[in-house]
């Protein structure tokens, strides 16, 4: 691989690509890291992938960290970057259908479910359908909540309450991994079960975590961008999706909210709050 060309590597929340334009200037190459779920705590499993295939940060390979991968003039835009793409996504089809499963056992008497969806995710519709299909498979109502910005989580939750839903499910997305501990305090405020695809939102106070353990994803980025600094094409790379997830419970919410965590739950879990 020429160092002057253009590569990209794309991940459902995340993104970490070789700057072409800088590299050509510099014997040492760069690579951007976005970082769009608020991984900053996590990015030493980033340096380690990179460090299994040869690559030290500050030694033999720069990291630029930065926001927006538009801004920055990487990319077109997130749906169409352009160049050659593969990845890690932090995503499944089946993610939501497993978090309503994980409700469900908690709360086995629940008939109605709240889905708090931001509709600009380009998900957003799959991810509507997947949990339409899981609440309609075990009789439970599902009722939709929009926000594209962090002022509109209120209003949301709001929403839910006058529909009087029994637990929320919150779609995986960007700024509600970014808002997490904003949207666990609104869980609280407003007295209602909820699961989000991060264990980090159980943690924060939220009731159930689970999804993607971060810190693995992102070292398998750091290895494929390993790879690509060493000549591998990214389209002969597959887009990688995450092999392990973690379930935390929070069972000091769980008190609070007075529900009773079932053994066969608490047994699942990967870490317990107490």
């Amino acid at each position: 691989m020429r160092r002057r060309e253009f590569i990209s590597l794309l991940g459902g929340a995340a993104a970490t690509w070789p700057i072409a334009a800088r590299a050509q200037q510099q014997t040492m190459p760069v690579v951007g890291v976005l970082d769009s779920i608020g991984s900053a705590a996590t990015l030493p499993a980033f340096r380690d992938g990179l460090a299994q295939m040869g690559y030290v940060a500050g030694r033999n390979v720069a990291l630029d960290i930065g926001g927006d991968p538009i801004e920055l003039g990487l990319v077109a835009s997130i749906s169409r970057p352009g160049g050659n793409i593969t990845g890690v996504t932090f995503f499944t089809a089946q993610l939501l259908q497993k978090q309503i499963g994980l409700v469900h056992e908690l709360l086995p008497n629940a008939r109605a479910f709240g889905l708090l969806l931001n509709p600009e995710n380009p998900r957003a519709r799959a991810d509507l359908a997947s949990a339409e299909g899981a609440a309609r498979s075990i009789d439970i109502d599902l009722h939709v909540a929009n926000a594209s910005a962090t002022r509109e989580f209120e209003s949301a939750f709001a929403a839910f309450q006058q529909k009087r839903v029994d637990a929320v499910i919150i779609a995986g997305d960007p700024l509600v991994f970014r808002e997490s501990s904003s949207v666990a305090a609104l869980t609280t405020r407003y007295a209602m079960p909820a699961i989000m695809g991060t264990g980090r939102f159980a943690r924060e106070g939220g009731l159930l975590g689970y999804g993607t353990i971060v810190t693995d994803s992102l070292r398998q980025a750091g290895v494929y961008i390993g790879r690509i600094l060493k000549s591998e094409r990214p389209g002969d790379l597959p887009v990688l999706q995450p092999t392990k997830f973690e379930l935390v419970i929070n069972l000091k919410t769980a008190k609070a909210l007075s529900i009773e965590v079932p053994p066969t739950l608490l047994a699942l879990a990967d870490e317990v709050v107490e």
